[in-house]
């Protein structure tokens, strides 16, 4: 499969020309914005998506399913990514039509596990080892998260995703408006509060969807990835589009 690119190769080197466009949608590496390469093997931190991004499905998607919602929910979900509707819209009637009790979300975390994108926990160690501070900033949820987190070595305080609420029953009550994803542009308001608290020079954000691009600014680059779905408006916009991890790991060797 061809695909139209638009980028501009300039003074690009061997590496970056390397990893232009491949031939199959899989190996995919589009270049759009020249010195990208260089600028990741500077990051200090990295911002990741969790949905379709660091897993292979949405979370929500899945919960949803597990309680019966699933194809009504996924639409919504599939309008929220493509940036049709503003996120906390979409959320909060995504979540109307299941209302997830505690007991069902941890039915399904142990029936039906999310799992993790083919490299990831490879990029997340190598990252590690570079010094370089890893986030999961997600507008998905903690209860489905930080299982997630444990085995990629992120803490929690690293963990930037929305909170479901229930009461003492554990009957499904609403979730947490204060945490910055449950509104659109809150994953720029999450990468904005880092580079001021903690001085960063150099952030990424890593995702699939319209969510991830609203990041940069501020975050200094974007990587679209690709490698579960392929969003049009992403792909054309993203510094560097990639549908295989190993594409990030690489230059970090």
């Amino acid at each position: 499969m061809m695909f139209k690119t638009r980028f501009i190769v300039g003074k690009l080197g061997a590496e970056a020309l390397g990893m232009l466009v491949k031939g199959t949608t899989r190996q995919m590496s589009i270049v759009r914005k020249e010195g990208i390469i260089d600028l990741w093997k500077k990051a200090n931190a990295v911002c990741f998506d969790v949905d379709s991004t660091v897993v292979t499905e949405e979370g929500i998607d899945v919960l949803a399913d597990h309680c019966g919602a699933g194809e009504a929910v996924a639409e919504w979900t599939k309008r929220a990514m493509g940036g049709s509707v503003p996120f906390h819209v979409a959320l909060s009637e995504r979540l109307k039509l299941f209302e997830p009790s505690l007991q069902q979300i941890n039915e399904c975390n142990t029936k039906h596990p999310l799992e993790l994108s083919p490299g990831i926990e490879e990029l997340f160690k190598t990252l590690h080892e570079r010094g370089v501070d890893v986030y999961l900033v997600s507008g998905g949820f903690r209860q489905m998260i930080n299982p997630l987190a444990t085995i990629l070595k992120v803490p929690e305080t690293r963990i930037y995703a929305n909170n479901l609420l229930h009461d003492d029953t554990g009957t499904y009550i609403g979730f947490d408006p204060n945490e910055p994803t449950s509104r659109a542009g809150g994953k720029a308001k999450v990468v904005g509060m880092l580079k001021t608290e903690f001085k960063y020079e150099t952030v990424f954000m890593v995702g699939d969807g319209a969510t991830d691009m609203e990041a940069r600014p501020p975050a200094d680059g974007f990587i679209g990835y690709g490698g579960v779905v392929v969003r049009d408006i992403v792909k054309e916009n993203s510094d560097w589009f990639v549908c295989d991890i190993q594409n990030l790991i690489t230059p970090l060797k």
